[in-house]
């Protein structure tokens, strides 16, 4: 599924490739999936985007919203997949979740193997989605402050018990994050998914704060991770320290085997010498 580091390169990919791009026709779906979300009939759908033009995409945690002007936005969301350009030649996938057709011949398509949001909204309305309406602050964005960070630990506490884990993949308490980059956040920090976070004090959440930057910040510069793919159907190149690879193989700080459980309806990676 894509985190925020995908997302960003896919709107990145976007902008340089499809704004100012006509739309001819767009189509949702010619492979029935329950868990694709659409706000639109098929029909409607067509009627809406003809003729509409792509404007420059923006990206907020794991939703992307791409502008068709005037006067809509397209907004993908919790997408597990890929969302793919063709050029002018190219042969149409045989299953979609959604379709862009081009004037200039090239195209657009999605398809996602787990589920996803791919709805079509009147300008602004896209802000009032559930998930998207006030989303918090994502770790690329400026108001993500350590001063914001402990803030949020500090409320978080003063209700329910919540891990580390749980604070990096439950509820987008920190948008953009999943269960994937939450491995590597948790290593680079010396944590263990289950270590309660009204446990952690300054140091600690500091430490934690910077490994969210750290591993945001890597894996955003390798194109993704190894594998997603991006707007080319080419895999990131970013290999993740902590997942199933790494089960049974040296720590690469201290040699300890690294282990595997499952917690918070995933499987977590660890080294139970350096996480703590």
């Amino acid at each position: 599924m894509f985190e925020l580091p995908e997302v960003i390169n896919l709107a990145r990919q976007m902008n340089d490739t499809l704004v100012g791009k006509t739309i001819r026709v767009g189509h949702l779906g010619n492979s029935p999936h329950k868990f694709v979300w659409y706000n639109r009939t098929p029909v409607e759908f067509e009627q809406l985007t003809a003729g509409k033009i792509i404007g420059e995409a923006r990206v907020q945690g794991r939703w992307l919203s791409i502008p068709l002007q005037p006067g809509y936005v397209l907004l993908f969301g919790e997408c597990g997949g890929r969302i793919l350009y063709h050029p002018a030649g190219s042969t149409l996938p045989a299953k979609y979740h959604l379709h862009l057709a081009f004037e200039d011949g090239s195209f657009l398509t999605a398809f996602t193997q787990m589920w996803g949001a791919m709805e079509l909204y009147e300008a602004g309305h896209e802000q009032d989605r559930p998930y998207v309406k006030d989303m918090r602050p994502t770790p690329v964005d400026a108001a993500f402050t350590f001063e914001y960070f402990s803030a949020l630990i500090d409320t978080l506490i003063e209700g329910e018990k919540r891990s580390v884990k749980g604070l990096l993949t439950q509820e987008q308490l920190i948008p953009g994050l999943g269960n994937a980059s939450a491995q590597d956040i948790m290593f680079r920090a010396g944590l263990h998914p289950k270590h309660p976070i009204a446990d952690l004090g300054k140091a600690q959440r500091r430490k934690l704060y910077n490994a969210i930057l750290k591993t945001v910040r890597a894996i955003t510069a390798k194109g993704g991770r190894y594998d997603e793919y991006d707007l080319f159907n080419q895999p990131g190149k970013y290999v993740r320290l902590m997942d199933s690879e790494a089960v049974d193989k040296p720590c690469p700080e201290c040699g300890t085997r690294i282990q595997k459980m499952q917690y918070l309806g995933g499987a977590c990676y660890f080294c139970p010498s350096c996480q703590v």
